[in-house]
């Protein structure tokens, strides 16, 4: 169930990112990829960060089977980066249900 979830929410926020117009044809510069700061929000923008960071990770994780973050908290990112964006607002539930999931006791 955990990994099914996981596996089904990413793919649900990749979908969203391209219906929304912020899934990207060319991947940031090596250097933007390496930004250390939280989101690499020195160097993209945060669907970006989400794009070629947290999905490719996160998707590595499921297919792996290993130990999944149990404390994340990505929702109030995107809130902040897209509050006046309303038609991104199906793209934060489904960042924060995933957020919620992996953030229950287990």
């Amino acid at each position: 169930m955990l990994y099914q979830f996981t596996q089904k929410q990413l793919a649900l926020i990749a979908q969203e990112l391209k219906s929304q117009a912020l899934w990207a044809d060319e991947p940031p510069s090596t250097q933007a990829m390496a930004d250390p700061t939280p989101f690499a929000c020195e160097s993209m923008p945060f669907e970006h960060w989400l794009q070629f960071i947290f999905i490719p990770k996160m998707s590595v994780l499921v297919a792996q089977r290993a130990p999944l973050p149990t404390n994340i908290a990505l929702a109030p990112m995107a809130e902040y980066v897209w509050q006046h964006r309303i038609e991104l607002k199906m793209l934060i539930n489904l960042i924060n249900q995933l957020d919620e999931f992996l953030s229950e006791p287990r």
